[in-house]
């Protein structure tokens, strides 16, 4: 066995083996499971290896589990949202219709993953509610002529199928859907018009690292509040996960397969590398159900541990329609305000900031090369669009890149986009179907904690990680990087204290500044593009260098249009037209390239490739 180092997409060193008869493999065990190799791919020098990278296809069934768990590792925000919001639309007594929003969320977001994943940035990152939506929406229902009257605070006087309560939650959530709808137009201008694109050439490191830091850390509150809520139980969620993913990575397991030639044979697969999250959270679920028939949980809701019984939204399962199809319109014509609308349009820059920093970071995760100007363009140009979809369907939010399935990606090692395609359709077919959401719905708080603080420590580890590019040594880039982490923490901090301080008069004014000024990622990414632009430094000293030899060397041309290519011929038959390359959302041609065609295979139709070594084992039909 020989053995060569040669860079990988992201341009690290990827640790390649050839066997006697010259075949490459990657340095872990081949598998056989129902007529599949999986062979795991080594993208780091330390170790971070990939089982499938962002434009191979894993077997149908491990698409659908772990598309299921992107989809448990994005419920506790996909479900907080719309619970936060009730108490704003006089719904906190109505608990079949937050059952109803909460589907609507699932239904809308996995519209928005497909559109994403198969006509956006092309990158395996998962669509959802954002809470930079909430602030201003909150803002808005705040006021006087939008606050709930006093008898629907009194459950003993809300009647939920009366004509006059079904009026008083729906014109409130219409007002939000119109200012949402407004609001999205302008996202949607800035991805397709190439503008976010044309910004993105003053951004490096130094900005991209602060940025994605600042998703996670300042989320520590809401993460450490939900796994407050019972420390045992978190702790254990967390040490399945740590058990799975970081000490049992390398055990394969045997699993029973049938198949026609060799009939019942007994495969191994790497499961917990690759379920790390869905197992850690199904035994500690387990767990909590006979602790709860046990009584060994408290059973008043006042006593501390009570949030881990399996028995609290119980009623939830019995009060759910089996099937609602979630439809446009659905709970009125929309309403347009100007407040509402300049303050969601503060929480769309914020969810922007947000996403292109998740780009970056799911980039890497999956194996793929810095996502190009174009791919930006388009990706903030379908986030755009989702906001749209959202406002028309009513999920009372936008849409935005969750950070918490590029933590994910991190932990499972599956980069494959074709599993976000997969948890697309989960999201879809769990907000048609509301018996399974109810169920998912009645995951415990305290695992759902345990699982927030893994993934933000992911998402925070990946946005130092961008460091690397840069020299540390330098105190210009100590500096920048310090103070826009910290200032990217304490400023929203007092302004959550002071907001009446920053009050101008102007109502939507002061929403706006209210948004950003309280969105650390915002602050911080925007406090680091400005000093990194400003303060004298060499591109060699910034990272540049490295950052833009990353794109343009290890990532050739080719590799770029295999990732980022529109999927189905489009980007061979439509952006390699002389005019098209004029258009933002497609590629230039860069200087020396003879063609902008993709080479000939299953990725020029479909935007996903099979690796070549399993080319000759695996019949495409039964990988799609």
């Amino acid at each position: 066995m020989t053995h060569s180092a040669v860079k990988g997409v992201n341009g690290l060193e990827n640790p390649s083996f050839t066997i006697e008869d010259g075949d490459p493999y990657s340095a872990l065990s081949e598998l056989d499971a129902a007529g599949l190799h999986e062979k795991k791919k080594d993208y780091s020098e330390h170790g971070r290896t990939l089982v499938y990278s962002v434009t191979e296809i894993p077997p149908w069934y491990l698409c659908i589990l772990l598309g299921i768990q992107h989809y448990l590792t994005a419920l506790g925000g996909l479900v907080a949202i719309p619970l936060i919001l009730s108490k704003e639309l006089c719904l906190q007594h109505d608990p079949l219709t937050q059952g109803h929003l909460i589907s609507t969320i699932f239904f809308v977001s996995g519209i928005c993953t497909l559109l994403q994943v198969l006509f956006g940035v092309r990158l395996p990152i998962l669509q959802g509610g954002t809470f930079a939506f909430l602030t201003p929406s909150l803002a808005m229902l705040s006021l006087p002529n939008w606050k709930c009257p006093a008898w629907t605070q009194n459950a003993s006087q809300v009647n939920v199928t009366s004509p006059e309560f079904i009026e008083v939650w729906q014109s409130r959530i219409r007002e939000l859907q119109g200012a949402i709808m407004v609001a999205s137009c302008f996202q949607i201008f800035v991805g397709f018009s190439g503008l976010i694109g044309f910004v993105m050439q003053f951004i490096g490191p130094l900005t991209i690292a602060p940025t994605v830091t600042l998703v996670a850390l300042p989320l520590f509150n809401s993460a450490g509040d939900e796994a407050g809520s019972h420390w045992g139980i978190s702790a254990m969620t967390i040490f399945f996960i740590v058990l799975f993913s970081q000490y049992l990575k390398n055990v394969p397991v045997p699993l029973p397969s049938y198949q026609g030639s060799r009939k019942c044979h007994f495969p191994k697969i790497y499961l917990f590398q690759i379920f790390p999250v869905l197992l850690g959270l199904a035994l500690t679920w387990l767990i909590c159900f006979v602790l709860t028939v046990t009584n060994a949980f408290p059973s008043d809701p006042a006593v501390y541990g009570y949030p881990a019984r399996t028995d609290i939204k119980g009623d939830v399962l019995s009060q759910a329609p089996w099937f609602r199809f979630p439809y446009p319109g659905q709970w009125g014509v929309p309403t347009i305000s100007l407040a509402g609308i300049f303050g969601i349009i503060a929480g769309v820059i914020s969810s922007m900031v947000e996403s292109v920093g998740d780009y970056f970071a799911c980039a890497r995760l999956s194996g793929a090369p810095p996502p190009p100007k174009h791919a930006i363009n388009r990706g903030i140009g379908v986030e755009g669009i989702g906001c749209l979809l959202a406002g028309a369907w009513g999920t009372g939010n936008g849409t935005t890149s969750y950070s918490e399935n590029v933590g994910a990606l991190g932990i499972t090692r599956v980069g494959s986009r074709i599993v976000i395609v997969a948890g697309g359709c989960v999201l879809l077919v769990i907000g048609m179907f509301g018996k399974i959401g109810a169920v998912f719905a009645s995951i415990p708080t305290p695992l759902i904690g345990g699982l927030l603080l893994v993934m933000f420590g992911i998402i925070t580890a990946v946005g130092i990680s961008n460091l690397q590019y840069v020299d540390m040594n330098s105190s210009r880039n100590l500096f920048i990087f310090g103070f826009s982490i910290y200032a990217g923490l304490a400023i929203p901090n007092w302004v959550n204290k002071n907001s009446q301080v920053l009050e101008t008069g102007i109502l939507q004014l002061d929403q706006v500044i209210q948004v950003l000024l309280t969105t650390g990622m915002f602050v911080g990414g925007f406090l680091a593009f400005i000093l990194d632009n400003m303060i004298p430094g060499s591109k060699e000293e910034r990272g540049l260098l490295a950052w833009n030899e990353t794109c343009q060397e290890e990532c050739d041309e080719m590799r770029v249009l295999e990732v980022y290519s529109l999927p189905f011929g489009i980007g061979t038959k439509f952006c390699t037209s002389s005019w098209a390359q004029y258009l933002p959302t497609c590629p230039q041609r860069l200087s020396g390239s003879k063609s902008m065609k993709e080479p000939k295979s299953f990725t020029q139709e479909t935007g996903f490739k099979i690796s070549s070594e399993r080319e000759h084992e695996i019949d495409i039909d039964t990988r799609m």
